[in-house]
């Protein structure tokens, strides 16, 4: 049988040198404490969002998608402190109920980066009030702004914060977060938060600020964070949590904790039941291809396009180029990607009419004669025997990925172009990841600990490379 209790305050690796809960043991904890519900609720990010949705859903678990927002004092263009506030703005949970929360969550993540950005991404009530729809709020940690003002100018500023929220997502998505983490504050603050529940009939919710999976990794998160910061785990005056208890609670902890509230434990799983996001997967979802004048569909186009442009290549259509180039255009109209060839071929002639240098071509993409006719890549495939069939397979249909290399003076303005052509909601960057492997870490944590440089490099030279 699931238990009551929910994890809706929940940290993975995507807090980036933050969380250190990697999401493959999160799910397994959370299968082992038998929750049948698991939320993510970063910082200020969507980053862990797909791969912790697909594993959740692959568990049995439903993922409830969210973030921990920050929300900038005043006006989120205002580059500058704010007396009596975080410079890096209050501390916000966000939980999708539907995918327009979601949508929602994903255009607040967004502008917290392109246009709030300060210490943190941060947005302004403003910009929430304009997408709060599909969203729960709770009240979040001591960063929260309800019990920071309390702490900070008392019980009618706390009381007017928590009335700004309710304005922004209506009475109904509003909770008060309560937390134990043993630190004093929260202790403070718990009265201040009953209260306010009782005379505005805002409800409680009981979660953990959990950041690692479990109590005796709190060293392990010290230590990253001073990985984090830059600095010596021996500093006094670095960054350091206030607690050593924000690791992933069991649903027994979290009931022994919370026995004088059982109805903010109860209020998790309510939570959980009223979130329910559906991320299609697997399916392409590409901007449409204006068809020039003169030709009627796509097929039309590329078919006209990469003959004409084999003759040019090659002076004479051999029956191998033209086996080859009928094959491959076969292939891509039954997989569904003509549009996607035309795309990529538009803005990579686009680059050049702007004088912008295009690379040969990277990757499988440079074994397809069809892209070597559009000028997608310039590698002939068949001088080299590259084979079609490793970029684009008609027995595993996955989304073909054009390797395509531009200057770097001159990258911005083919994004541009792509964004002006085929509209800003159909155009996206992808951020890549580096990963701390074995010998990194070993590093890292040795000038943390400081550890001597000739042990830390001669016990990462002991470990083998990649």
């Amino acid at each position: 049988m699931a238990k009551p209790y929910i994890s809706l305050h929940q940290h993975t690796e995507y807090s980036l040198l933050d969380g250190a809960c990697k999401i493959d043991e999160l799910i397994e904890t959370a299968e082992k404490y038998e929750m049948d519900s698991l939320a993510i609720t970063d910082h200020g990010v969507m980053f862990g969002v797909i791969p912790f949705y697909k594993k959740c859903t692959k568990a049995g678990i439903k993922p409830i998608i969210g973030q921990e927002s920050y929300i900038a004092p005043g006006k989120m263009t205002d580059k500058s402190p704010i007396e009596g506030a975080p410079a890096s703005g209050f501390h916000l949970i966000l939980l999708a109920k539907d995918n327009e929360g979601y949508k929602n969550l994903m255009e607040i993540s967004s502008a917290g980066f392109l246009e709030g950005f300060y210490y943190k991404p941060r947005v302004d009530k403003d910009f929430l009030a304009a997408h709060s729809k599909g969203l729960i709020a709770t009240t979040a940690c001591l960063k929260g702004e309800v019990p920071y003002r309390f702490l900070h100018n008392g019980p009618d500023a706390a009381k007017k914060a928590l009335g700004e929220y309710i304005d922004i997502f209506g009475k109904e998505n509003v909770y008060l977060e309560i937390m134990d983490h043993g630190i004093p504050d929260e202790k403070k603050v718990m009265p201040m938060l009953t209260g306010l529940s009782v005379e505005t009939g805002i409800p409680l919710v009981a979660t953990t600020d959990a950041h690692y999976l479990h109590p005796e990794d709190w060293e392990f998160h010290d230590i990253l964070l001073c990985v984090q910061t830059q600095t010596l785990r021996s500093q006094e005056n670095r960054m350091k949590f206030g607690s050593r208890q924000v690791y992933f609670r069991s649903p027994e902890e979290m009931e022994k904790l919370f026995a004088e509230h059982p109805e903010a434990i109860e209020n998790t799983r309510e939570i959980a039941t009223r979130c329910n996001v559906e991320i299609q997967m697997g399916k392409p979802l590409l901007p449409k291809f204006p068809i020039p004048e003169g030709y009627t569909n796509n097929a039309d186009y590329i078919r006209a396009r990469t003959f004409e442009s084999l003759k040019n290549l090659y002076g004479e259509i051999t029956p191998e180029i033209e086996d080859r180039a009928n094959y491959e255009l076969s292939v891509i109209a039954k997989m569904g990607f003509l549009g996607y060839y035309a795309i990529v071929a538009d803005f990579t002639d686009a680059a050049r009419e702007r004088g912008v240098r295009v690379g040969p071509g990277r990757g499988s993409g440079a074994a397809s004669i069809v892209a070597y006719a559009l000028g997608i890549t310039n590698v002939d495939p068949l001088k080299y025997h590259l084979v079609f069939e490793r970029f684009l397979n008609p027995e595993r249909i996955s989304m073909p990925d054009f390797d395509i290399d531009f200057e770097d003076t001159g990258r911005d303005r083919v994004i541009d172009y792509v964004r002006e052509k085929y509209g800003e909601d159909a155009v996206a960057q992808i951020i890549t990841f580096n990963f701390m492997k074995a010998r990194s870490a070993i590093k890292n944590v040795g000038r943390v600990l400081e550890v001597s440089y000739d042990e830390v490099d001669k016990l990462s030279k002991l470990i083998p490379a990649g």
